[in-house]
């Protein structure tokens, strides 16, 4: 490799590697939304990063572009402003939007078979796997009867 290619080829691993380390979640919150708290800041932020995007749907309002979703990051800042708790932001919002609106929904009598249906599936997964090596294993290891075995013979001694 002559000196050109390999300082090309480190430069471009070199921004290759920069890119990877600095690309984190794209975050759409315009300037014009920031609080001037930091403390509030950090709360809306917190809050937004568990609400989804009814439009984009599998992203955070704070990931989102859709207009929906400013509407939402603005209403969260305004509760907050208002003295909210976090709690009291979060059940307003649900109280509009329906519990979809959460992207980890809360374990209620209501989702409890949103929450226990993987659990339900692994263990009918490892039940059926259990159950279907024990049947393989028994037809394996069955020995052939003494009438078997004879026309065996009789077959291998024609050959």
């Amino acid at each position: 490799m002559s000196r050109a290619t390999a300082s090309w080829f480190s430069l471009a691993s070199l921004i290759l590697l920069l890119t990877l380390l600095f690309s984190g979640a794209a975050q759409a919150v315009k300037p014009d939304e920031v609080l001037a708290d930091p403390g509030l800041e950090a709360r809306a932020r917190a809050l937004s990063e568990g609400l989804r995007c009814m439009v984009c749907q599998n992203q955070s309002i704070d990931e989102s572009d859709a207009d929906l979703a400013r509407d939402l990051r603005v209403l969260v800042r305004q509760r907050i402003i208002a003295g909210d708790t976090d709690q009291q932001v979060l059940d307003y919002i649900v109280s509009r939007y329906g519990e979809f609106v959460l992207l980890k929904p809360r374990f209620e009598p209501r989702t409890v078979l949103l929450w226990g249906t993987p659990v339900i599936l692994l263990l009918a997964g490892g039940i059926f796997i259990v159950l279907t090596t024990r049947s393989r294993r028994s037809i394996a290891t069955k020995s052939l009867t003494v009438e078997e075995q004879a026309a065996l013979e009789t077959i291998l001694r024609r050959d």
